[in-house]
């Protein structure tokens, strides 16, 4: 029987590519938003250690705590459409300030991933190390640090398929995205069925990417399981 005799499916497989393509500006905010965050997260966390600590948990305090929509919200209409650099502008496109929107929460969890790590380090490995006469900058780089890298990882990844998950709300601010893309299908193929199952098939396409992961940071939780 031909393909022809299912108009959704047909519709289906005529938006696919189009569906993938915009499935995977969802997967670049998530990468950029992770990465960004990381950074920040890292540098509020060692914040957090010095005398400044308190800026640290300010941080991480509002950002924990805002909705994640406000902070797309935000920073979308904040940051201007383009930035003058010398006698040229640049574009600033709302791709971008959706990254941004979603670093911000992705930094606070990051900076609190990274003091749990610290903290679950046995006090005895520090005294250890004090006791060999350990600089502060040595004991960090070749002790602390690479048991915390181990322990940072499963929540890390948890952290990035949220975040992953947190790019369906780009659509809301004009970013062209699967979520978008499904909305626009829907609208001009204009068939009941074909709008169930075009947002069924955005569940599959998330799960799909997002279930890996999940199933990755439990195998690392039990590989890297310290009591």
């Amino acid at each position: 029987m031909a393909i022809d005799s299912f108009p959704v499916l047909s519709a289906l497989l005529q938006w696919s590519p189009a569906l993938v393509a915009g499935f995977g500006q969802n997967i670049l905010i998530s990468v950029v938003a992770i990465a960004l965050g990381s950074v920040l997260g890292l540098l509020v966390g060692a914040l957090a250690l010095s005398p400044l600590g308190f800026v640290a948990r300010l941080w991480v305090q509002v950002f924990r705590n805002a909705p994640w929509l406000v902070l797309i919200y935000f920073t979308t209409y904040v940051f201007p459409f383009e930035i003058r650099i010398g006698s040229s502008y640049v574009s600033f496109p709302d791709w971008v300030k959706v990254t941004l929107g979603l670093a911000l929460p992705a930094s606070a969890n990051v900076a609190e991933i990274f003091r749990g790590a610290i903290g679950s380090i046995p006090s005895t490995q520090w005294e250890a190390a004090r006791s060999l006469a350990f600089t502060r900058g040595q004991l960090f780089r070749s002790i602390i640090l690479p048991q915390c890298f181990k322990r940072m990882l499963p929540p890390w990844m948890n952290l990035y398929a949220v975040v992953t998950m947190g790019t369906a709300l780009a659509s809301l601010v004009g970013v062209h995205d699967v979520i978008d893309t499904a909305q626009i299908a829907s609208n001009t193929v204009n068939m009941t069925g074909f709008t169930v199952v075009v947002y069924l098939s955005l569940l599959v396409l998330f799960f799909a990417y997002c279930y890996p992961i999940s199933r990755l940071t439990q195998h690392l939780e039990r590989r890297y399981a310290f009591y």
